[in-house]
Parts: C-alpha cells; structure tokens; sequence
C-alpha cells in the first residue's frame, strides 16, 4: 500500500483553497439575492392574504392594526374568518424582521416593504428595499 506524500496533500490543499476563495463570494451573492426574491414572493403572498381579508371584512387593515390582524381578530371587526397566516413569521421579512405595513398606502390601497438586510432605506444586492409598489 502506498500512501500520499506530504507534498501532494499540500498541493491539494492549495488547489481547494483556491477553488473556496473564488466560489465563496460567488455563492454568498447568489444567497443575498435569494432572500430579496424571497421577499419579493412573500409580499405578493401577503398581498393575496390581504385581498382575502377584504373579501371577508370588507376593507383592508388600518396602520394601527397592522399585518397581526391576519393572526388575531382585532377589536370590532366583523366578518373575520382568520388566522389568515398559519404562523407569525409569515409576516416577517427574510431578514426576520417585521414587514412595513401602511393602509391606506401612499402608493395604492396598501403599501407593503421591507428595508433589506441593513434595515436602511436605499441599498442595492441584499441591501435593497422590496416593496409591492
């Protein structure tokens, strides 16, 4: 039985590296734009929820009763035929953070967005603001 030498481990420890430094950024950019798509899709759902609401409510959510009234009925609703989400978390963002909800919206009946990652206006990659507008 003849085993490797030191040197031809070395050498394919060298060429994985290398392998692993140039795919690395690659596949980090690909998952970054994965999470914006993601959200880019979970607003369209929410979107879709939110026109079922109506359906049963007859209008959208207010701002104050934000997006947890798919979850819980809010006080003096009538009509409510929820939990329009199966769980919290439908209305977080990729990132795990809250969705901004405002109706009426200044873009249309409501608007929905999310900051990104960095959670600041602007940005571009998994920086960017998503919104249905």
């Amino acid at each position: 039985m003849r085993g490797f030498t030191l040197l031809e481990l070395l050498v394919v420890l060298t060429i994985l590296g290398l392998l692993a430094a140039l795919a690395g950024p690659q596949l980090m950019g690909l998952l970054g734009g994965a999470k914006t798509k993601a959200a880019k899709l979970q607003i369209e759902r929410l979107e879709t929820v939110l026109d079922l609401y109506k359906l049963d409510v007859g209008r959208y959510p207010s701002t104050q009763q934000g997006l947890a009234a798919l979850l819980v009925q809010p006080d003096g609703v009538d009509g409510w035929n929820g939990p329009y989400l199966k769980k919290a978390e439908g209305a977080l963002d990729p990132w795990r953070k809250p969705y901004h909800y405002r109706a009426p919206g200044e873009h249309g009946a409501f608007d929905i967005h999310t900051l990104g990652a960095d959670q600041r206006e602007g940005g571009s990659g998994e920086d960017r603001d998503v919104s249905n507008w």
